[in-house]
């Protein structure tokens, strides 16, 4: 293992609940091993990305119901590729050599999981979109 390598693993958070057992799948192992470290770590990251995303399309999401800013954020992870490439580019970008070799063996799988995983961390984030408010001149 390479230096940065190293490097990388060692900034990541430790997630005590996720566990990897031997009877796990390859997938599974990856997800809680790779992606969700990586994932909580750029949390704030990934949401200020977020935020940007809703105020190049005007801020519509701020007028939604609930039930609807669900359904956007379910939208712009699942059917916008441009967002969701950006997304996946950010987590591709920490992975070391040895993940990466692993990703590219069955990637498909791999971003489900990992759009999954950023699509829920949006949903119980949910309470941090809310409409910045206009400064008033006094």
């Amino acid at each position: 293992m390479t230096k940065h390598s190293q490097d990388l693993l060692a900034i990541r958070p430790v997630i005590a609940s996720a566990k990897i057992y031997d009877s796990m799948s390859t997938e599974e192992s990856f997800q809680n091993k790779t992606l969700r470290p990586i994932i909580k770590m750029h949390h704030d990251l990934l949401i200020a990305v977020f935020k940007n995303y809703i105020a190049k399309r005007k801020n519509v999401f701020y007028e939604l119901s609930l039930e609807k800013q669900l359904a956007y954020i379910d939208n712009a992870i699942n059917k916008d590729m441009k967002f969701r490439n950006s997304i996946k580019g950010m987590i591709i970008g920490q992975f070391t050599i040895e993940e990466y070799e692993l990703y590219i063996t069955n990637s498909s799988a791999l971003n489900k999981r990992m759009m999954n995983i950023v699509k829920e961390r949006f949903i119980s984030s949910i309470q941090l979109f809310t409409k910045p408010e206009v400064l008033k001149a006094v």
